[in-house]
């Protein structure tokens, strides 16, 4: 009875360990609630799962993730509720939460590359030297920042071949620096998640959204949109935090925090461009199976496109210089020539 007693303290004690941010008793699993918004086939969601089998791999099994059934928090919710502790491991787009994150939106500018690793990783870099970047994120504990592949014009109307051709029609964008390209470009915008395009777009309600190549098929359009136009570099990229509770990790026993660690950074960043090239070199020829109809846009149509978003670039540099970032526009330079070197 004595022994009984004895053990019923001792888990009590970890339990009361870990109510309080402290590391648990030596030798107990730890187990994190990971949370996804999209499918569970989707890129994103796989990758994250791949990331827990490294962990739990790399930790012998002391730790693993619980990946829950459902997501705990829409898209834009996802952030404040892996800070509250709602979950302790998943990702979001920063443009989610209109005028929540800024300096992020570097990564999300016109013509960066072709590479979603490339970008990806060279973000997590700018992400490590500028520790501006790191004030956007207080009350998480961030794992990597990372961006989706170049971003094309999508529609279910007409090829679109100059800024003209885009009047008339109405798009849904995802947020952040997106948004204020296509109104640079005189489109008609609704801020939507990615997740609710196949509906907007089956119903009529929207005739087209800005998309990487992977999200045709993850998202099913590919028998809604017919015309595709792709930039060189991509129109836009957007970007991506993965994010663990702060709580949660401040409260990991060191040798798992190390494992934590050591996957996080450039390995994270690295793990989820790497799959989100893939699933666009997939996403493509899916699209052409479909039948899906490209127009490349030619000198004229990038030339024109450079010009309306300059002022955009400009404004993204002075706001950022105000919020704490020293000379944007040097950073910018200095990104895309990681990138430059990373393709």
């Amino acid at each position: 009875m004595s022994a009984l007693m004895g053990v019923a303290k001792n888990l009590r004690f970890g339990v009361a360990l870990t109510a309080l941010g402290l590391p648990a008793l030596a030798g107990a699993q730890v187990v994190f609630t990971a949370s996804s918004w999209l499918a569970p086939s989707h890129g994103l969601s796989e990758t994250q799962k791949e990331w827990c089998g490294q962990l739990e791999q790399k930790t012998a099994g002391k730790a693993r993730c619980n990946i829950l059934p459902r997501a705990v928090s829409a898209p834009p919710g996802t952030f404040d509720a892996v800070r509250n502790g709602l979950a302790d491991l998943s990702f979001t787009v920063h443009g989610y939460t209109p005028g929540r994150f800024l300096l992020t939106q570097m990564a999300e500018v016109p013509f960066l590359g072709d590479s979603s690793e490339a970008s990806s990783v060279a973000f997590q870099r700018m992400y490590a030297r500028h520790p501006a970047l790191a004030e956007e994120h207080k009350g998480v504990k961030v794992l990597s920042v990372f961006t989706h592949g170049p971003g094309m014009i999508f529609n279910t109307k007409r090829p679109i071949t100059k800024i003209d051709d885009l009047s008339g029609l109405k798009f849904r964008v995802g947020g952040g620096m997106v948004n204020e390209i296509s109104k640079a470009l005189g489109m008609n915008v609704t801020l939507k998640p990615a997740p609710e395009s196949y509906e907007l777009l089956s119903t009529g309600v929207m005739d087209g959204t800005l998309f990487p190549a992977e999200s045709v098929e993850s998202f099913k359009i590919d028998k809604v949109i017919k015309q595709a136009t792709t930039f060189p570099g991509g129109l836009y990229n957007t970007s991506f935090v993965f994010m663990m509770n702060q709580a949660k990790y401040d409260s990991l026993p060191p040798d798992v925090k190390k494992v934590v660690d050591e996957l996080s950074g450039e390995t994270a960043a690295r793990m989820f461009g790497r799959s989100w090239d893939r699933v666009d070199r997939r996403g493509l020829a899916f699209m052409q199976a479909a039948g899906v109809q490209f127009t490349k846009a030619d000198p004229a149509f990038v030339k024109a496109v450079e010009a309306r978003t300059a002022p955009v670039v400009e404004a993204w540099a002075a706001q950022a210089a105000a919020k704490g970032l020293k000379d944007p526009k040097k950073v910018l330079s200095e990104y895309r020539a990681e990138i430059r070197k990373l393709q």
